[in-house]
């Protein structure tokens, strides 16, 4: 057993909107929180093995509690498991700031990255500055008294939330292909949301997702959308992460690893690795990729704060690559320690 104290952070789950999956009819509870913080007991349970002291700690809007926390507890290491603050996915930087100003070693991402990979059009901007294929796209403004122009977009388009994650927002009913369907979706989103919107291009294709721990590319993973619906797009909707009675649920099953050419697999590691790099990533990310019909692969998102849940696309990628759950945790918070030193 080790002498370090550790301190697993999480965000107590909270439910901001009265529509998460981006249609009508469902329970306004954000099912991506719920079903995370059942984990946590397990990961204590993990960490137990290694260090003599573990402690979970839920965070909510009382940042003072935390702070209060963070200095009577005197962690050597913070897993850091925080995706929000109330259900709001802003605060998740600032909770990596807070880590800092108190010299706080910390697992993941630091709050730069982590703003800049929730807000979808800096993003952008990095990975084109950078050289990365990512979709064409244009911001939709909420507030904004002009009418939207898609500016030479080709359709068909998908409609997101310009700064959320888990999915929140995304149906069958993000894909548009025309003028008519496009106009729909932004006011249904608009009113529902109240936020800006990201207009992008839509990569008819394969999902992949590109897991990366440290600097390591793990074995990609990739969404299978074998028996949906004809007409319902191949997309990862809110439902086809976390609700498990839907018909996208039942029917986008991951199969890792991919089954790809190695000239392809070797140019998506590129990417996907280049990606990480250029927008600051460090400890683990995953990178989520569309291959195209001729194997042209484009990055439409860097989420530098992964479901690490057992059950989650990226322990499935690490146990690919023959890392056990446990080692994972343990690996994470090793790299953490690393930089305390």
């Amino acid at each position: 057993m080790r002498d370090n104290k550790i301190l697993v952070c999480y965000n107590e789950p909270k439910s901001i909107y009265e529509n998460y999956a981006g249609k009508d009819s469902i329970v306004a509870t954000d099912l991506s929180e719920k079903g995370f913080v059942e984990q946590i007991e397990s990961i204590i349970g993990i960490l137990s093995e290694e260090y003599n002291v573990v402690k979970g700690y839920p965070v909510n809007s009382n940042i003072k509690s935390l702070y209060n926390e963070c200095k009577s507890y005197q962690p050597n290491a913070i897993l850091n498991l925080i995706e929000s603050v109330e259900g709001n996915s802003h605060f998740e930087s600032y909770c990596a700031g807070l880590f800092d100003i108190l010299g706080i070693s910390y697992t993941g991402n630091n709050g730069l990255t982590l703003g800049n990979c929730l807000f979808k059009q800096r993003t952008k901007r990095i990975l084109i500055g950078s050289g990365i294929p990512t979709p064409n796209y244009q911001v939709a403004l909420y507030k904004s008294n002009e009418e939207f122009d898609s500016k030479g977009l080709q359709f068909p388009m998908i409609v997101k939330l310009l700064s959320e994650d888990a999915s929140i927002g995304i149906s069958e009913n993000s894909v548009v292909n025309n003028s008519d369907e496009l106009s729909a979706r932004m006011n249904y989103l608009f009113k529902n949301f109240k936020q800006d919107l990201l207009v992008e291009e839509y990569i008819d294709g394969r999902e992949l997702n590109v897991s990366i721990l440290g600097n390591e590319v793990l074995p990609i993973s990739e969404i299978s959308f074998k028996g949906l619906s004809k007409g319902l797009p191949k997309i990862i909707t809110y439902e086809a992460k976390w609700s498990p009675e839907s018909e996208y649920y039942k029917h986008t099953l991951p199969i890792c690893p991919a089954k790809l050419p190695k000239r392809v697999t070797k140019e998506i590691n590129r990417i996907a690795l280049e990606s990480y790099k250029a927008m600051g990533c460090r400890d683990y990310a995953r990178v989520d990729v569309r291959l195209t019909k001729d194997n042209r692969p484009f990055v439409i998102e860097v989420n530098p704060n992964p479901d690490i849940s057992p059950d989650s696309g990226f322990a499935r990628s690490s146990a690919a690559a023959g890392i056990s759950y446990e080692y994972l945790i343990k690996k994470l918070i090793e790299l953490s320690l690393l930089r305390s030193r």
